[in-house]
């Protein structure tokens, strides 16, 4: 899958915006595309936002900024911002039925070439796969949030995807400033498992009163050199999306350290979600 000139983002949300920016700076053209009025022209400012304070600080010139933005198209329309992409990129709600219904149009819509990748953080990329005539093209391309900024990208792999595919994925990252890590279709893969049952035990210990956020939190920054701490991390990630991910993961696992504490699923009930709403485990500034 070399050659990739055109890249598709569907979903201009947190982490659909990311990718539409990094990819548009690494020199790619890009189709920015979401069904909810006006979303992907909000994404298009978030950018341009981004950007800016990457000028005001030294990190990029007016010039790149510009012909970054100059890069990127934004529509409402999937299927039109597909159609001539190299790759396209899902990154719209943890929802598998939701994914799979996109991708089956995707599938009737992007060239017949043209990879598919999903920004999925724990979902099955075989089942994702399964709603196109195209598994081989097909695979995962978890970024992190936010996607400017962290380095990671988890390149997943089902048993139908094909080296090629594989191969070329690595490639984009790379050439997105990323480090790329190839991991097999499981759930949670990677990072997802390994970061959820951090946190959830983090959870458990706020539960049980054995520290205070800020003191579990500082824990790990402190005496692990994590550079942010499990619960901090997840109302940044929201918390409404790690109890999705924590319930799939009891689910598909049978593992009782996936079990939801009751913490979480009080305050997203409550609607305290983390950063976005500007409570969850810490209160946020409006931004």
């Amino acid at each position: 899958m070399s050659g990739v000139a055109i890249v598709g983002v569907v979903g201009a949300g947190t982490m659909g915006h990311g990718i539409a920016q990094v990819a548009a700076q690494a020199g790619y053209t890009v189709r920015l595309s979401d069904t909810l009025p006006g979303a992907a022209a909000k994404g298009f400012e978030r950018i341009r936002k981004n950007l800016d304070g990457a000028v005001e600080r030294g990190k990029a010139t007016a010039a790149e900024r510009d012909a970054a933005l100059g890069r990127i198209a934004v529509s409402e329309d999937v299927a039109a911002s597909a159609r001539d992409a190299d790759l396209v990129v899902e990154a719209i709600p943890e929802d598998l039925d939701l994914k799979r219904g996109l991708f089956a149009l995707l599938d009737a819509a992007a060239p017949a070439g043209a990879l598919l990748a999903t920004n999925t953080s724990s979902l099955s990329v075989a089942a994702i796969a399964a709603a196109t005539a195209r598994p081989d093209r097909v695979l995962g391309m978890h970024f992190f949030n936010p996607v400017h900024l962290m380095k990671l990208v988890e390149v997943v792999t089902h048993p139908g995807t094909a080296p090629d595919a594989t191969a070329g994925a690595v490639a984009v990252a790379r050439r997105l400033g990323k480090e790329p890590i190839v991991v097999k279709d499981s759930p949670g893969f990677a990072s997802s498992r390994l970061g959820v049952a951090l946190g959830l035990e983090a959870m458990r210990m706020l539960e049980d009163g054995v520290a205070s956020a800020e003191d579990i939190d500082r824990a790990m920054t402190l005496g692990y050199n994590h550079p942010v701490g499990p619960l901090r991390l997840t109302d940044m990630v929201g918390l409404d999306v790690r109890l999705a991910i924590a319930r799939y993961l009891h689910r598909t696992l049978g593992d009782a350290r996936f079990a939801p504490p009751a913490l979480l699923e009080r305050l997203v009930a409550e609607g305290k979600l983390g950063r976005k709403t500007g409570q969850g485990f810490f209160t946020w500034p409006d931004e």
